[in-house]
């Protein structure tokens, strides 16, 4: 992965680290802030409940609740590759470390930042100095000022130590397909893509530099692409409007290994994939995508986060977490079934309660046939230093009045004395199971081994295919109270409306989100064979409220080794929305959120990607043919994306079957206005550089290896380079005046013979050269980042045209062209920020750094030069 991509404006902002609040509204944020010490941190049958559970031996008790009476430690973790994470790591270290470390306060030193223990490259931080403390010395002062600025570009990430386990545990490699089924926000997402992306660049660097010398390519499963990663992560969330903010996190890591969806994770649409011929040359039909790792961090209770969301204290019932139960049972179930045989889900909660953790997992692999078909794996060997307690063997369950049930038993006695009240929301699978499965495998962490939240986490692998049993139901089915998660989803399952589908030849049972009071039900019945089951789907007519899911189809056969001829069993989707819908004038509904089409260009018959591949020289070893770009005319137009092979197969296979996706790809490309004619107006965008600069011909690279020189290049727009003035860009000035008119690729290369007055990261940025003068396209919040990392201070940018009275100031930008009614829609997206396409920060997902850099009138962040 390359540097981290940042945003104004939206997700996490600056708000997290005591500075000005994100956001994109009008007007000053309301202060809806509550002092924290008016809040009583007691809860009778909170803390009755889990004190008779015994989660930790009798002399942890009190240790445990005092803890979770305090305030969390702010956490924090580098992102991106692991070069440039731990460059960014090492500025704290070398610099900001030492001051805070020579702090005295009333005669003690305090407290710096701490790696935590257990994390890979101790690449996760957190900080227990009080903030009266951090107000009062100008060393805390300078070292929050660089956590803002590097959280503002994305190379730092706020997150909970906690929420960092999941991740982790998944062991994922580089060509794996992951599914993460509950996202939003993102965060553990973009762990997953940092693992995916791990070592890519020095693979594809070395494949590059090989082809270039004349040799052969280098062999084994890590160069299969050219050492790019094949892997993909698909991202899935329920809201559509978390959905964008998921959106954001991951857009940061630049990354065309990642899909975004929008469905119920319950009933996760099957995604189909290409045939594939066989011996005799006759097609494999019905292919469906199987996963090599799933993450269900499903919604919870979330009272393992009460040291942050105090509500909780005054909230708590233990009827949250009996009404999320079978929810979170069926999220657990959907991604077994979509797993591949060997692969693994990791299932976890930020709740303590078992009702929602052991339960569901007995509860899980009993309906998928018990352990011959699914397996807990051993954890105690992953993490080591990371302190823990087993998963629990024996526990209880509390009724909303507070009544203790020890067994199943009780509750059925107590249902022929009192009637069928008592069963309202008990199932016995929310007891401990019969069978001895091996719950002690999954990590039970709690807040005062490691000063964080608490959390439960736990390994499940597939060994066989599965046939799932209908789920239980209590004996008085009575509909419960929705329950929100960490963040705050409430999730909007019917627990009543259920649909028959069939699943690798197993009848499973999926619910459907719905908000009307009588739900249906209807059952599809088994098509005689796939052809049939694909060509003459059956439609099962449901009242939905607006934006309903695609019901999902069946998974039949996976992407690689595991091919399944049973036969497949399909539901009709529902109307699909634009994105996919094949026709130019995609006829739109009002009640569903938009998404423009995702069309992929012809490598041989588009112009423009015909003339970028001339003006840069790009080897013929660089794909061509998986430019995508958001209009149903497929014409570039603004700009142009670049996914990955399996993210083509995936997006067109299933355009218009109603599967909702919301991203995809990464912006490789971006036009502009050109200074003249024969200059490629397509400048690389910076999202898409680390992935096509080292298949960039030498003619339009540019290195520059002293800090002084990036420092010129940093502080100063566009510097002019004409009547000798170049003699000021110090070793860039020769190589600038070589180079054609138009963007070109700037090197940033460690040298060993500089010393402190070179880099010890190599970087690369879209330079853009102009009749004369160049600039760097970077916008101001990551021109001050880098100069507040690499050279400690943040000065004043100087815009040389502006300070130049006789000299040509940059001519506006005009928009393009609305040549279609994707591009149409697009302008109005960029006005009202509501779509991922906006090149204005939106609201909920602050999009377009880049763009700003180019797109807008203003040439101080970043325009063209002259």
């Amino acid at each position: 992965m390359g540097r981290g991509r940042g945003g104004r404006g939206g997700g996490r902002g600056r708000g997290g680290w005591g500075g000005r609040g994100g956001g994109g509204g009008r007007g000053p944020p309301r202060d809806n802030r509550v002092d924290k010490s008016t809040i009583s941190r007691h809860n009778e049958k909170f803390e009755k409940y889990y004190n008779q559970l015994d989660l930790v031996p009798e002399e942890d008790k009190e240790q445990l609740w005092e803890a979770m009476r305090r305030d969390l430690p702010n956490s924090f973790r580098f992102t991106g590759s692991r070069v440039h994470a731990l460059a960014v790591q090492q500025r704290l270290r070398d610099f900001y470390i030492p001051e805070i470390t020579s702090i005295r306060y009333e005669g003690e030193l305090v407290d710096p930042p701490q790696p935590v223990p257990w994390y890979p490259n101790q690449l996760a931080w957190y900080m227990t100095t009080p903030k009266h403390i951090i107000r009062r010395f100008p060393p805390f002062k300078s070292f929050q000022s660089f956590l803002v600025a590097e959280t503002d570009v994305g190379n730092i990430t706020r997150q909970e130590i906690v929420s960092m386990i999941p991740p982790l545990l998944m062991d994922i490699k580089p060509g794996h397909t992951v599914l993460d089924l509950c996202a939003a926000p993102g965060s553990k997402s973009a762990q997953i893509i940092e693992m995916l992306h791990d070592g890519e660049e020095e693979r594809s660097r070395k494949v590059a530099e090989t082809l270039a010398s004349g040799s052969s390519r280098p062999e084994g499963q890590d160069y299969k692409d050219d050492g790019r990663s094949t892997g993909l992560l698909i991202a899935n969330d329920v809201d559509y409007k978390r959905a964008h903010m998921l959106v954001h996190q991951v857009k940061r890591l630049a990354s065309p290994n990642i899909i975004v969806t929008n469905h119920d994770a319950t009933i996760f649409p099957s995604i189909k994939v290409p045939s594939l011929p066989t011996a005799d040359g006759k097609p494999i039909q019905n292919r469906y995508l199987k996963f090599d790792r799933i993450l269900a961090d499903v919604p919870c209770s979330g009272d393992g986060t009460a040291r942050k969301n105090l509500e909780i204290w005054q909230k708590w019932n233990p009827s949250n977490g009996l009404g999320l139960h079978a929810t979170q049972v069926r999220i657990l179930v959907r991604a077994l079934q979509m797993l591949k045989i060997g692969g693994r889900v990791v299932y976890s909660t930020c709740s303590m309660n078992p009702v929602e953790d052991e339960a569901v997992l007995s509860a899980a692999i009993q309906r998928c046939g018990g352990s011959d078909f699914v397996q807990l794996i051993e954890t105690k060997d992953y993490l080591p230093g990371l302190k823990r307690f087993p998963g629990l063997k024996k526990w209880s369950i509390m009724s909303k009045a507070g009544r203790i049930w020890n067994s199943y038993d009780e509750v059925l006695k107590e249902q022929e004395a009192k009637g069928e009240e008592a069963l309202s929301k008990l199932t016995e699978s929310m007891f401990p199971p019969k069978d001895d499965l091996p719950l002690e495998r999954a990590i039970r962490v709690y807040p005062h081994l490691h000063d964080t939240g608490a959390f439960f986490i736990s390994i499940l692998e597939k060994k066989a295919e599965i046939k799932a049993k209908t789920e239980e139901k209590p004996a008085a089915t009575v509909k419960a109270p929705a329950a929100a998660d960490s963040n705050g989803t409430e999730p909007v399952v019917d627990t009543n409306a259920e649909v028959q589908i069939k699943d690798e030849d197993v009848k499973v049972k999926a619910e459907i989100p719905n908000g009307s009071s009588s739900p249906k039900r209807k059952r599809v019945e088994d098509a005689d064979n796939a052809d049939q089951a694909d060509s003459a789907t059956k439609r099962v007519k449901v009242e939905l409220q607006p934006d309903p899911p695609a019901l999902p189809q069946v998974d039949g056969n996976s992407t690689s080794k595991q091919i399944d001829s049973a036969p497949v069993a399909s539901v009709a989707a529902p109307t699909p929305t634009a994105n996919g819908n094949s026709g130019a004038n995609p006829k739109r509904n009002r009640n569903q959120p938009f998404e423009e089409p995702f069309k992929y260009l012809s490598p041989t018959s588009t112009s423009e990607l015909t003339d970028i591949r001339k003006f840069y020289n790009l080897s013929p070893d660089f794909p061509t043919d998986r430019f995508m770009v958001r209009n149903p005319a497929a014409t570039a137009t603004k700009n142009i994306y670049y996914t990955t092979a399996l993210a083509k197969d995936i997006l067109t296979e299933n355009e218009g079957k109603g599967i909702k996706f919301v991203h995809a790809g990464v912006k490789m490309f971006v036009k502009q206005d050109a200074p003249s004619p024969e200059t490629c107006p397509w400048r690389i965008q910076t999202d898409g550089m680390r992935i096509v600069e080292m298949w960039v011909g030498p003619e339009r690279i540019i290195k520059l290896w002293k800090k002084e020189t990036l420092r010129k290049l940093l502080v100063e727009m566009f510097p002019r380079f004409a009547n000798d003035e170049h003699k000021n860009l110090g070793e860039v000035g020769p190589q600038i005046l070589k180079v054609g008119m138009g963007c070109c690729v700037l090197v940033v290369e460690p040298r060993a013979d500089e010393g402190d007055s070179g880099f010890n990261e190599r970087m690369v940025f879209p330079l853009w050269k102009s009749i004369q003068s160049l600039n760097l396209m970077l916008p101001k919040e990551e021109r001050k980042a880098m100069l507040l990392r690499l050279f400690g201070d943040s000065p004043e940018l100087i815009n040389s045209m502006q300070q130049n009275p006789g000299g040509k100031r940059p001519e506006k930008m005009k928009k393009p062209d609305a040549a279609t009614e994707g591009d149409k829609a697009q302008d109005v997206r960029m006005r009202n920020s509501s779509s991922p396409e906006s090149d204005a920060p939106p609201p909920l997902a602050a999009e377009g750094v880049e763009a700003e850099a180019v797109d807008v009138d203003d040439e101080e962040d970043g325009g063209v030069a002259i």
